[in-house]
């Protein structure tokens, strides 16, 4: 029993392929269209879209281009080839600006470009570009129904641009370029304000300043213990309660006393 059906699935499987291959290799604009339909419905999208990408530009400026047009781009959007469903999204948004499916096509055309930004340790190109494309939908739509959704998918890029810049800035640091750490750690607090990392970002600015002040050279010594000092009793006003408050009171109490050497009465 089971055996013939596995026969019967297999000889439909192939009587199926036969038709699609018959339909593709066919000079019928109208079958393609017909089966292509079907396929996309029963989502087997790579091959409505081989069908779709045949006769796409047959059907420009006739009545099913339009439907075409989305179905093509939604094709690829379901294979995850987000580089082209992107692009045919936002052709199909230049096409019909009043189309129904407008709206729609523009958010998935943006959560495109989401899906290809890369982790955060890598170059952010893409990331920058998504987060762009978002918030042009979330302008152009400020009440639609993907609002939620498009929102917290910039929220999700903006924390990537966040820890590649935190990243940076730590990695100075670990590399002992002191004045470097605490530029790029100054930068990142001024372009994150909100930053979840702010208390992070604001104890190694400091523990980059210790370094920098306890390893200078005489003459400038004291400036840079001074300087440090400043940016603990910020980090200490701004987080009292950090996890990383007993470390910093320590490097605090350590640039306290050589910072005695230098108040002796003359």
């Amino acid at each position: 029993m089971k055996k013939g059906l596995y026969i019967l699935l297999v000889t439909l499987l192939l009587v199926s392929c036969s038709d699609f291959q018959k339909v593709l290799k066919s000079e019928d604009s109208a079958e393609k269209f017909k089966m292509g339909i079907e396929l996309f419905e029963a989502e087997k999208y790579s091959k409505a879209y081989r069908l779709f990408d045949q006769i796409l530009p047959k059907y420009r400026g006739k009545p099913q281009a339009e439907k075409l047009t989305f179905m093509h781009a939604m094709c690829s959007y379901k294979m995850k080839d987000y580089y082209f469903s992107s692009y045919h999204f936002d052709k199909f948004k230049d096409l019909y600006p009043q189309s129904e499916k407008a709206e729609e096509a523009m958010f998935l055309a943006a959560k495109g470009y989401y899906f290809n930004s890369p982790v955060y340790s890598k170059e952010q190109k893409e990331t920058v570009e998504a987060i762009e494309k978002l918030q042009l939908f979330v302008n152009a739509y400020p009440t639609s129904s993907y609002l939620s959704e498009a929102n917290k998918l910039i929220k999700e890029l903006d924390y990537k641009l966040e820890k590649k810049a935190y990243e940076i800035a730590k990695q100075y640091d670990l590399i002992r370029d002191y004045k470097a750490s605490i530029k790029s750690f100054n930068n990142f607090l001024l372009d994150f304000p909100g930053t979840s990392l702010r208390d992070d970002a604001m104890f190694y600015r400091f523990d980059a300043a210790y370094n920098l002040a306890v390893n200078s050279i005489e003459q400038l010594k004291k400036e840079r213990i001074e300087d440090a000092l400043g940016y603990y009793n910020a980090f200490k006003k701004a987080y009292p309660s950090s996890g990383h408050m007993d470390d910093a009171k320590q490097r605090e109490s350590e640039l306290q006393e050589q910072l005695k050497l230098y108040s002796t009465t003359k």
